[in-house]
């Protein structure tokens, strides 16, 4: 951190060895463009298209399906490469969708670049003159003014009436008063450096003179930028759980081989003939469209949370939210309205309101523009544009005040008076119109002790709620003095009254913040804002409760990180803080194993919203490097879009473990057929190679896509967020999915054993149990998808017919299906043929069997289970 801040003008001026007056010479320019380099930003290194490529390969699963497009082509006997292709197609679609979201961080980077400003005013040799922002070094002396481009940190020496905008970096939600102080205390919060102007910040008032302190990669956007360019992206949860699927697959595929060889060898069988059924087994275990169809329900969840105003950049974020644990939110904008509004007034007994307001009103240099009384418009300083507001609410015009009473004259406000006063003509005389800090305005007020004591008590109850407070007075004056003084105007006023404005809270929060806490998610306000400020908006919210804390950066400063760690979950306030600090407190939350969604919409929120499991940026106010490290933008910049966001998450986290618990349980049964076959050594296999990819790669993968469009079931907002170390097949999962694999592999082997023994001639191979057991386990897959569609809910009482996409998929698949049973040049390609009545009526029986036991199961275990 540089100190400049903390020296005087004279020190930093020795310190920088220039010249206030002449500035440096070109040849010391040279020098310490050499020394200290470029006043840019640096960029990491981008990867070449083939490195990303190379990189997708390096994903499990996308290796898994390589090895199954491999194993597809060598069961077709080197001949059917049909199959192999659409599996390439899926590896390739998931791969151009991986690389298209990547690139998030480089782009956040070039957003900070192109807020510099392309030139900067100089003294060089003694003359002021106009240089490349680039060029600028330590010690040169630049000059700015309003609507000016900050190139560089630098240290104010002198300034009239400045101001800047500081909000992108600080959260500092109004323009903030400099000037050429000495000494600030060394733990002086980035926001309350008076005395320095940011890089990239704009200068909104006034003009002044400053030496710039640090350049390039020093300033405080450098360093966001260097957090940009080292901070490495995390892996989602989704991606996590996929990545131990895939292992898991990979263990099963080998461990199939292997066994399969095993069997094999003690029939002595050929060894080709065993590759070749290892070869089946091995596509029967992987799940090919996998891949595809979570791809696929996250895109789809994507789409719906357009609808409700958050934009999502990064396909598995979708689902991170669904974890999300924890919520750090932005006050300004996101959690408030980012409106000063006036919500309280107090008036002198003899003294109107309307009085009040017109004061507030006039001597103010806001704009109103209106149509009608509910179509207006205020610009101008949020402050002011607050007295405007309310007074047009109050039936007081601006504009028509303004032409009743045009304003003469005027001494503008200043930080060192803490005053602005208006002259107005009046039909006989003027009247002076004073507002400003209540301290300073009351001791210029012609007032007893005791009235003055009952204001000054009256501001500070106002204040302790909060409230910005400024007093409104008056006088009036038979002419306006040549020379307009502060002595002359702004003393023996008379006291009209106070207004309390803040920034309120959005209406919507509220109820968002109680949803959190119902669902166990733990709202935190992170903020530039003041500590007393943002604690009672917290404590309105509901987010600041009983025994909890709040801190501000300074005090973050001395509390090492491990304390933090121990200690975060006593603070929901966190104020005035620096990037490093937002950065800080979301690694003590995910120290704690919690999954942590971040909002902001400054340049300095950037480097937390990265770290963050789930990036949030702002679309209205947001900047364009927010938005870059993001990986959802909220098109509304509310608070509630989050917490909607979070209940698609979870619905669309418990569709997509609908579908693998679907897929995967579908190819156990398809093992467990395959294997025991092999095992008690059938004189023919229940089914064939193109038979499991006609499952795997079709009737299996529309009812599981269908799967991913249920529905959010009610009450997901009411449960506690999952752990995201947990593995996917932890709380039953896994039973459960083993379990119905096996009933789908027992029902297929019961329909091959009828066909085979009971329901034809065994001594006569004539395909009669191989299409029975085909039949069967492909009408129990779709009939079991039914039941998945609710872990704990009857498919009675959630409907039947209530997913209209499910309906859809089993119709195609039923379709397709009876196809290739009925249509003799599919029965050739697909092994099978036609079946009786009594065949018919053994197959549909059996099929139903995953559905009935699931019911069941479902009755049994969870009857107090309602609908809604």
């Amino acid at each position: 951190m540089s100190l400049w801040f903390t020296l005087s003008k004279d020190e930093v001026i020795k310190s920088l060895d220039t010249n206030t007056k002449e500035g440096l010479s070109s040849q010391e320019v040279e020098k310490r463009l050499e020394s200290f380099g470029r006043n840019e930003l640096e960029v990491k290194k981008k990867e070449s298209l083939f490195k990303k490529i190379i990189g997708q390969l390096e994903d499990p699963m996308i290796i898994i399906l390589l090895i199954a497009a491999f194993l597809s082509y060598v069961s077709s006997g080197f001949e059917d490469w049909i199959d192999s292709v659409i599996i390439l197609l899926i590896v390739v679609i998931n791969a151009i969708i991986s690389i298209s979201q990547e690139n998030n961080a480089s782009k956040s980077l070039e957003a900070l670049q192109k807020m510099s400003a392309p030139l900067a005013k100089v003294i060089r040799n003694g003359k002021l003159e106009n240089v490349e922002t680039a060029t600028l070094v330590p010690g040169d002396i630049i000059e700015l003014e309003a609507g000016d481009l900050v190139p560089a940190d630098v240290r104010v020496l002198s300034a009239a009436n400045l101001k800047a905008d500081e909000s992108a970096m600080t959260g500092e939600s109004v323009p903030v008063n400099k000037k050429d102080i000495d000494n600030l205390p060394e733990e002086t919060a980035l926001a309350d450096r008076k005395n320095m102007l940011i890089s990239s910040t704009v200068i909104t008032n006034g003009r002044a003179t400053c030496v710039v302190t640090d350049t390039g990669m020093k300033t405080e956007v450098g360093r966001i930028a260097n957090l940009l360019i080292t901070e490495e992206d995390n892996t989602t949860p989704l991606q996590q759980k996929m990545a131990e699927i895939s292992k898991l697959l990979s263990i099963i595929c080998l461990g199939i081989c292997i066994l399969m060889f095993i069997v094999g060898l003690l029939y002595h069988r050929p060894i080709l003939e065993i590759f070749m059924m290892a070869v089946s087994l091995g596509v029967a275990a992987i799940p090919e469209g996998l891949a595809a169809i979570v791809t696929i329900v996250l895109a789809l969840g994507v789409q719906r949370l357009v609808k409700r105003h958050a934009i999502v950049k990064k396909l598995p974020a979708v689902e991170t939210l669904g974890a999300a644990s924890v919520i750090c939110s932005d006050k300004t904008g996101t959690l408030t309205q980012n409106k000063m509004t006036i919500v309280e007034t107090y008036t002198q007994t003899n003294q109107s309101e309307q009085l009040l307001l017109t004061i507030g009103a006039l001597c103010n240099d806001s704009k109103l523009t209106s149509k009608d009384e509910n179509d207006f418009k205020v610009t101008g300083d949020p402050t002011e544009t607050a007295f405007v507001t309310k007074a047009y609410e109050e039936k007081l015009d601006k504009n028509q005040l303004e032409a009743e009473l045009p304003r003469v004259a005027e001494i503008p406000f200043d930080s060192e008076r803490k005053l602005m006063s208006t002259v107005h003509k009046m039909e006989q005389g003027y009247r002076v119109m004073v507002k400003g800090a209540p301290d300073v305005l009351l001791n210029r007020c012609n007032i007893d002790g005791e009235t003055a004591q009952i204001i000054a008590d009256k501001n500070a109850e106002m204040a302790s709620k909060a409230l910005r407070v400024l007093g409104a007075a008056y006088k009036d004056i038979e002419e306006v003095p040549e020379e307009l003084t502060t002595e002359d105007l702004e003393n023996n006023l008379t006291f009209v009254g106070l207004v309390g404005m803040i920034d309120p809270p959005r209406q919507e929060v509220k109820e968002a913040v109680a949803q959190c806490y119902d669902a166990g998610i733990r709202p935190v306000m992170i903020t530039g804002d003041h500590k007393l400020t943002a604690v009672a908006i917290a404590k309105e919210l509901d987010i600041f409760r009983d025994g909890n804390l709040a801190m501000t950066g300074s005090e973050l400063d001395v509390m090492p990180q491990e304390i933090l760690e121990e200690e975060v979950e006593k603070y929901a306030v966190y104020a005035r803080v620096s990037p490093e600090h937002k950065m800080r407190i979301v690694k003590a939350w995910q120290s704690k194993g919690m999954v942590v969604a971040m909002t902001g919409d400054g340049v300095n929120d950037a480097p937390a919203l990265k770290v963050a499991d789930i990036g949030c940026a702002m679309g209205i106010t947001g900047t364009d490097v927010a938005k870059g490290a993001a990986d959802m933008i909220l098109t509304d910049d509310n608070f509630a879009t989050i917490v909607h966001a979070v209940e698609q998450g979870r619905g669309i986290f418990s569709n997509i473990k609908k579908s693998i618990q679907y897929l995967l349980s579908c190819n156990i049964g398809e093992i467990i057929t395959i294997f025991v076959a092999t095992a008690l050594n059938f004189h023919q296999m229940p089914l064939v190679a193109i038979q499991l990819l006609w499952l795997n790669l079709v009737t299996d993968s529309l009812p599981a896509l269908a799967l991913g469009m249920e529905p959010v079931e009610p009450g997901v907002m009411k449960q506690k967020p999952r752990d995201s170390r947990k593995s996917i097949f932890a709380d039953g999962f896994a039973t459960s999915m083993i379990f119905y694999g096996v009933l789908v592999g027992g029902i297929t082997l019961v329909a091959y054993w009828l066909g085979e023994y009971v329901l034809s001639d065994p001594a006569v191979a004539d395909g009669t149990a191989n299409t029975m057991a085909f039949a069967t386990l492909v009408f129990g897959e779709l009939t079991r998808a039914f039941a998945v569609r609710s872990e704990t809910r009857s498919i009675f009482s959630i409907g039947v017919f209530s997913n209209s996409a499910m309906n859809k998929a089993f119709v195609v698949s039923l379709a397709m299906q009876l196809a290739v049973l009925f249509i003799p040049v599919l029965q050739d390609i697909f092994k099978v043929q036609s079946l009786t009545g009594i065949e018919w009526l053994v197959v549909i029986g059996l099929s139903l069997v995953p559905l009935i036991i699931s019911e069941l199961n479902k009755a049994i275990r969870y009857r107090g289970v309602k609908a809604n």
